[in-house]
């Protein structure tokens, strides 16, 4: 399973740790910035994971800024992006399961690392059930 995971200055410290995190449960993880705390915009870190989803470079994304809220409305801009915002394991698990969502949004001033950790494991192991959800996905494009 390929992943990529960007951030903005706000969501830098809670990137770097979801990497660490990932590579030690053998997740190849590619990021894609940003590369410090200094002030960044977020929609060019949400632009550069809806355009790697969008080419099929990655199965799965992972963004990161102050609330989540910016940097996922950045990444929907996409039309193949299905970016969900989660702040606890059942919108992990939900947003899987009935949205198909393959980028997952955090916001790093609401999530502390472990929960992070926990929405990610649920994000990542979860199914999409396809069945009256794909209908509803159908019509999204």
């Amino acid at each position: 399973m390929k992943i990529c995971i960007a951030s903005d200055h706000g969501g830098f410290d809670l990137k770097a740790h979801l990497i660490e995190y990932l590579k030690k449960r053998d997740y190849t993880v590619s990021d894609l910035g940003c590369n410090n705390k200094d002030s960044v915009d977020y929609p060019v870190y949400g632009s550069l994971v809806g355009q790697s989803i969008t080419q099929g470079e990655f199965d799965y994304g992972i963004l990161i800024c102050g609330t989540g809220i910016g940097i996922s409305i950045a990444a929907n801009r996409y039309p193949s992006v299905r970016a969900a915002l989660c702040y606890d394991v059942t919108t992990a698990r939900l947003c899987r399961e009935h949205n198909d969502a393959n980028v997952l949004a955090l916001g790093a001033r609401q999530t502390a690392p472990e929960l992070a950790e926990e929405i990610v494991n649920m994000f990542l192991s979860t199914e999409f059930e396809g069945g009256r959800h794909q209908r509803r996905i159908d019509l999204l494009s």
